[in-house]
């Protein structure tokens, strides 16, 4: 038996992240079945899952990092890329909230992981969670984080004590969630958040104890909390939690065109709200932040802002899409960009759903540059942010948004493979045929996105982007960091190091005759056209020359030259 923590170190924090994960796989179909408040859209149990799996992953990479050393991390570097992964992950507004709730407790815990610290932390939390929600509701996560923190005040220097009397408080809460909002009342349900936010802490109780609370909130009455299936066009019958289907329900009628859930505070009359939901990163100053909640504010509602240290995750329901995004432009420099139409349908707004396409292409880019190319192609983007790869489930919502029956999906990092392939296994089950082409590069995905052709067969396309991905060699420019040992040699920090398909082959002292010599060496098997894509801050002096040394010296290659954007890498090259 692993010996139990007595203070949250950041092993501990990282088994912490672990169960609590395994919890909400365990429960988020629970947990969606029960969100009614303040629509009901279902998604409630994934997105707190998939912003976990955002945290969890974050951590793992710290850990990563620590594999040759003899010590494990410093439990601030784990909890603060805890709190900075479920940021960055951040699904819909329950996960933008546990977010902030991560996020409260990691800038307590950084400092000491004791009992003390952690009462400070539960606090935080609560307090920091309540102060990012525009308009707070009684009777949502909000309020069961609250109990939480309060139930574990005191003077008992156990660790143990705490995190439990934190769990039975946030228990305790969840059950009265009904009596504090008429909504879930009605429909004999806890409040879905909240039982999120239970899950979390049971993890933590299972963490420090080294036994798992009994699973299993109730309502206010004592009696199992029932989950709404909507039959019918829209009616509602009560099904219990954990339960099986009412006889004569099919299975998988679950919530079946609810949107992404909204904020809570939102109306509770069922009233329809504005046609968007605008999510955002944004990277801005804390001043800035302030003038953008206001503007926000009285563009639309629903308005929920965590973050903090500047970077920032924006969710607002608003009818001018384009004026929120403007706000976010004004304030700093906004990205991950996702606006989603609603439209109202008996009195609730529902996504609009269109039949589903064909086929369709889903490509990781690494750069706002490139996706704007590749969506120009028609692909469905997902922008991998320089230390940020996106989780599996960040992948998995892009299948679900390209929206078709095929989908062949473009990882173009050799370190995402296992990320794609758990995404595309996950898709599989909900019903959508999925392709994973093993690009490493961004240049191969332009190459196998260059030759898709939706009208032939699947297969048959698939092959074609694979050999198109797999006849183009890949290199990219990067700057060292320190001094170290490459295959090229050793390298000083500042070095500008040139790595063909994934390892360092050229050591140079500029971009430019760094440049050159990567070109040169992959010309020399051949080619017949190079693709370079440069970084934000490149001059485009530099594709000019490089098109000209290329044509010096190589007559019958062509080159493209493309913008990548905010991208790591200042230039990436494809030889085909």
């Amino acid at each position: 038996m692993p010996q139990l923590p007595d203070d949250l170190d950041a092993v501990a924090v990282r088994t912490w992240c672990s169960l609590a994960l395994e919890a909400l796989g365990r429960e988020r179909a629970e947990i969606d079945a029960i969100n009614v408040y303040p629509i009901a859209d279902g998604d409630t149990g994934t997105n707190l899952y998939l912003t976990l799996e955002s945290a969890s992953a974050a951590v793992e990479a710290v850990f990563a990092a620590h594999e040759t050393g003899a010590t494990a991390p410093a439990t601030a570097d784990a909890v603060r890329a805890m709190a900075h992964g479920a940021l960055i992950g951040a699904r819909g507004n329950s996960g933008t909230i546990l977010a902030q709730l991560l996020r409260g407790m990691a800038g307590v815990l950084a400092d000491g992981g004791d009992a003390a610290h952690l009462r400070l932390a539960l606090t935080s939390a609560a307090d920091a969670a309540r102060q990012a929600v525009a308009h707070p509701v009684e009777g949502t996560v909000l309020t069961v984080a609250a109990e939480a923190a309060e139930a574990a005040r005191g003077e008992d220097p156990d660790l143990r004590t705490v995190v439990t009397a934190a769990y039975e408080g946030a228990r305790a809460a969840l059950a009265r969630t009904p009596e504090q909002l008429a909504v879930l009342g009605r429909a004999g349900v806890v409040d879905a958040g909240g039982r999120g936010l239970v899950a979390v802490l049971g993890a933590l109780v299972e963490t420090v104890t080294g036994q798992a609370p009994v699973r299993g909130p109730r309502t206010a009455s004592g009696n199992a909390a029932k989950a709404p299936v909507t039959v019918d066009g829209g009616s509602v019958v009560g099904l219990p939690v954990g339960g099986t289907p009412v006889e004569g329900v099919a299975e998988g009628v679950l919530l079946a065109s609810a949107p992404e859930e909204g904020p809570p505070d939102c109306p509770e009359d069922g009233s329809a709200g504005p046609a968007f939901e605008v999510i955002y990163l944004l990277e801005a100053r804390d001043e800035q932040v302030a003038r953008l909640r206001t503007r926000l504010d009285a563009l639309g509602d629903s308005l929920v802002v965590v973050g903090g240290d500047g970077l920032w995750h924006v969710h607002v329901h608003v009818d001018d899409a384009g004026a929120a995004v403007e706000a976010g432009v004004e304030a700093g420099r906004p990205y991950r960009i996702r606006i989603t139409h609603f439209a109202t349908e008996s009195g609730h707004d529902v996504r609009v759903q269109a039949e589903p396409a064909q086929r369709a292409v889903v490509v990781v880019v690494p750069g706002d540059g490139l996706a704007g190319l590749c969506t120009e192609a028609g692909a469905t983007t997902v922008i991998a942010r320089p230390g940020e790869p996106p989780a599996s489930g960040e992948l998995v919502d892009a299948i679900r948004r390209a929206h078709a029956r095929e989908v062949v999906l473009l990882p173009n990092d050799a370190a995402l493979r296992h990320t794609a392939a758990a995404a595309a296994e996950q898709a599989r089950t909900e019903g959508v045929r999925v392709a994973l082409v093993p690009t490493r590069a961004a240049v191969q995905g332009i190459a196998a996105l260059a030759v898709h052709e939706p009208d032939r067969g699947f297969d048959e396309d698939v092959v074609a982007m694979t050999a198109a991905a797999g006849a183009t060699r890949y290199a990219e420019l990067a700057v060292a960091e320190r001094q170290s040992w490459t295959m090229a040699g050793i390298c000083q920090a500042g070095d500008i190091l040139g790595l063909i398909d994934g390892d360092v082959a050229v050591i140079g002292s500029d971009v430019p005759h760094t440049a050159r010599t990567v070109l040169d060496r992959m010309l020399a098997a051949g080619g017949e056209l190079v693709t370079l894509v440069l970084g934000e801050d490149v001059p485009d002096a530099l594709a000019d020359a490089l098109e000209e040394h290329v044509r010096e010296g190589h007559l019958a290659v062509d080159t493209v030259v493309y913008r990548g954007g905010h991208q790591r890498a200042p230039l990436l090259i494809g030889v085909e």
